[in-house]
C-alpha cells in the first residue's frame, strides 16, 4: 500500500521574540492521502500559512516528523530539500506568481527546465496538462492576457508538471468571483483526484470547503477535526 502524500507527527514550529516564545504550530498531527484534498480553514494568525509552509519543506520544524511520500524531510539538507520541493511538492500561490514574459506554456516548462528535465516529454505533458485544464488554445498568450481564471489555471498546470506527490493551495480562490471560484474549485478536486495526488487547501472561504474531502480548523497553532 503506496505511503500518504503527507504525514505530519506531533510538529511544534516556534520562534523567538524577544525573550518569549511564539507557537504557531502546536503539536500538528494530520495525513492527507494520495488523493484526498483537504481544506484548512481558521483565522489570520492561526498558524494556516506555517503549516502549509512546513508541509511543503519550506520551513523545517522545531519538534516533530513530517513526511512526504516515503520520505522523511527532517533528515535532508537545504541543499536536498530544495531539490526535493522541486520534485515532489507543488505550490498554487494567492498571487498565482506566473512569469509575466513567459508564454503559458513556458511558465509550465520552466519547471522542468529547473529540474533538468526539459525534453519533449516534457514539453508533450505541458501541452496535454493545458488542454486537459481548458487551456489548449492560450499556450502562446502571456499572463497578462488571460483572466484572472485562466491564470490560475496555468497556476495549477504549473503545480502538476513534476507529477509531485502533494500540492499545497495558499488561498486559490481569493481573487476569483463566486462562479470563477466554483469552477477552479472543481478543477482542482477532478485533477488532483484523477492523478491520485495529495493536496491541502487553505481558503477563508467556507463557501469552497465542500470541495474537499473533509475540512480542518486551525486556531492559535492547533489543528481541530
Amino acid at each position: 500500500m503506496p505511503s500518504p502524500a503527507l504525514q505530519l507527527t506531533d510538529v511544534r514550529k516556534t520562534y523567538r521574540s524577544g525573550d518569549e516564545e511564539v507557537v504557531a504550530l502546536d503539536h500538528a498531527t494530520l495525513e492527507v492521502g494520495r488523493d484526498e484534498l483537504v481544506a484548512l480553514v481558521g483565522p489570520s494568525g492561526s498558524g494556516k500559512t506555517t503549516l502549509l509552509s512546513v508541509a511543503g519543506a519550506l520551513l523545517g520544524p522545531t519538534e516533530g516528523d513530517v513526511r512526504v511520500g516515503d520520505t522523511e524531510i527532517g533528515d535532508l539538507s537545504e541543499k536536498e530539500r530544495t531539490a526535493f520541493r522541486g520534485k515532489e511538492i507543488g505550490f498554487v500561490f494567492q498571487a498565482v506568481n506566473l512569469v509575466p514574459f513567459l508564454t503559458a506554456r513556458e511558465n509550465l516548462l520552466v519547471v522542468a527546465e529547473m529540474n533538468g528535465n526539459l525534453d519533449k516529454g516534457a514539453k508533450h505533458r505541458a501541452d496535454q496538462l493545458l488542454d486537459e485544464l481548458g487551456l489548449g488554445h492560450r499556450t502562446g498568450n502571456q499572463p497578462g492576457e488571460l483572466s484572472g481564471g485562466e491564470r490560475q489555471r496555468v497556476a495549477i498546470g504549473r503545480a502538476l508538471m513534476n507529477e509531485p506527490s502533494l500540492v499545497l493551495f495558499d488561498e486559490p480562490t481569493s481573487a476569483l468571483d463566486t462562479e470563477l471560484g466554483e469552477q477552479v474549485m472543481e478543477l482542482i478536486g477532478r485533477e488532483m483526484r484523477s492523478r491520485g495526488v495529495g493536496g491541502i487547501f487553505v481558503t477563508h472561504d467556507t463557501r469552497m470547503t465542500h470541495h474537499a474531502d473533509r475540512t480542518l480548523e486551525i486556531i492559535d497553532g492547533r489543528l481541530k477535526a
